[in-house]
């Protein structure tokens, strides 16, 4: 299928702002990805991005992928990179689909995907009542009682998008007390819809066809929780299954970087969430895809694979 110079594997911020910046080096690109926005997709409200005083988190993905489209960029989406090796001096990725793609260097900017609960039910009920996605998925529940599971941000912007579609938010978390933001924090403690469960175990999530009650454990205690839907906001994990066991990752299991974007194989470069980038945010990730993509770039034109 040819060889291209770079395949950025991921189109959530950082692979979309290293696919600009590829182009505009006039490097021949290819963006392979499930789906365009990852995790920033999912945002309620992005108040925090330079430029924007308050904006959705799908807004603002539709801006970069707009963005992008006004460049020469071959994007695929609705593909899972299945792996990734390094073959002389040329890459092959593998996706879902079948299909093998060959380039001079990759950026990984694949991101994170949901932590499981790995709780009885979780898989069971996925899809008829439990959830990862409140943007996604909050509409479903309107009028519903509904659970989200988690105290951090993620589980505290979730609470929030739902109090105003559901009839009664549960947020229940394991810590004794909610972290996240402040601001969020106590939004969520004075909204009259949400009541948070705090030292509260999840057990099991049951029903019949779909999701019913929730079984936790608080204070010593069991009890039974009437829901129709489980919101699972307890964090992620850098989605790094398809990289080749060389590549150096953390305790955390992140692509271990240095200031260049570098990664322990050469040739692979990588941005964003995946990586061991000390903040997890939307424009950080967009700067660090801007930074690899020069990153890579320098190191084509270093071996004579890139006209100036």
């Amino acid at each position: 299928m040819g060889l291209h110079d770079v395949i950025i594997i991921g189109a959530g911020p950082a692979g979309l702002s290293a696919g600009v910046y590829c182009a505009r080096k006039m490097l021949d690109t290819l963006v392979i990805s499930t789906n365009v926005g990852g995790q920033a997709a999912w945002s309620w409200e992005v108040e925090n991005y330079l430029g924007y005083q308050l904006i959705t988190g799908v807004e603002l993905v539709e801006r970069f992928r707009e963005h992008l489209e006004n460049f020469r960029v071959q994007l695929l989406e609705n593909r899972t990179v299945l792996s990734l090796s390094l073959e002389g001096d040329r890459f092959r990725v593998a996706t879902d689909k079948g299909e093998e793609y060959f380039s001079r260097v990759v950026i990984a900017a694949s991101g994170k995907v949901p932590r499981k609960l790995g709780v009885p039910g979780e898989e069971e009920f996925r899809g008829r009542g439990v959830a990862y996605c409140a943007t996604c998925d909050a509409p479903l529940f309107r009028g519903k009682r509904v659970a989200v599971i988690g105290g951090g941000n993620s589980a505290l912007d979730a609470a929030l998008q739902l109090a105003q579609i559901a009839d009664r938010v549960h947020v229940l978390t394991i810590d004794p007390s909610l972290d996240g933001d402040e601001i969020r924090r106590r939004q969520v403690l004075d909204s009259p819809r949400v009541e948070v469960r705090t030292s509260s175990r999840v057990l099991a999530i049951r029903g019949s066809v779909f999701v019913e009650e929730l079984r936790f454990s608080s204070g010593g205690k069991e009890e039974d929780l009437e829901v129709q839907g489980v919101f699972i906001e307890v964090g992620s994990v850098p989605s790094t299954a398809y990289l080749p066991l060389d590549v150096e990752l953390n305790s955390l299991g992140e692509v271990v970087i240095d200031a260049n974007n570098r990664t322990s194989l050469p040739g692979l470069f990588a941005a964003g969430d995946v990586t061991n980038v000390m903040e997890k945010q939307i424009i950080i990730a967009a700067g660090e895809g801007a930074k690899a993509a020069l990153s890579a770039y320098a190191w084509l034109l270093e071996r004579g694979w890139a006209g100036g």
